[in-house]
């Protein structure tokens, strides 16, 4: 009797196992490789770089300026808002792609429309809310 091609059904009704981790031994390989290959790189900057510890060296370096003072500082948190409701509107367009795929297959069409306005709806909303609270105004 003839085995059955790897993956398939045997006739007793068992799938056969003998080919189902080799697509994962593909990317353990792949990984192993890029790690190899990033170690290797770090280490022959190791072994290449000239060593000359001097003092200016050794000192902190931040922009240019010489560390003097304090190390606090005020930071203005418009900055983080804007950054936040990028993420939320780049959330936004990771979930519009796939529902448009989802939209385009028969049978899913008016389902998916009332979805995609309800999350719509709720980043409509929280845009109004940013927007009364004065979240969008640059000052």
């Amino acid at each position: 009797m003839a085995a059955a091609p790897s993956g398939h059904a045997d006739p007793s009704g068992y799938a056969d196992p003998s080919g189902y981790f080799d697509s994962y031994a593909v990317v353990g390989v792949l990984a192993v490789v890029g790690v190899l290959f990033v170690a290797l790189a770090f280490g022959a900057g190791r072994l290449l770089r000239p060593v000359v510890p001097t003092p200016e060296k050794l000192l902190t370096y931040e922009c240019g300026v010489d560390p003097v003072g304090e190390g606090w500082a005020h930071t203005q948190v418009r900055y983080y808002v804007y950054a936040f409701l990028y993420v939320i509107f780049a959330v936004d367009s990771i979930f519009l792609f796939p529902w448009a795929t989802v939209f385009a297959a028969p049978g899913y069409g008016a389902a998916t429309l009332v979805e995609m306005f309800v999350f719509l709806g709720f980043l409509a909303v929280g845009l109004l809310y940013a927007y009364k609270k004065g979240v969008l105004t640059w000052t």
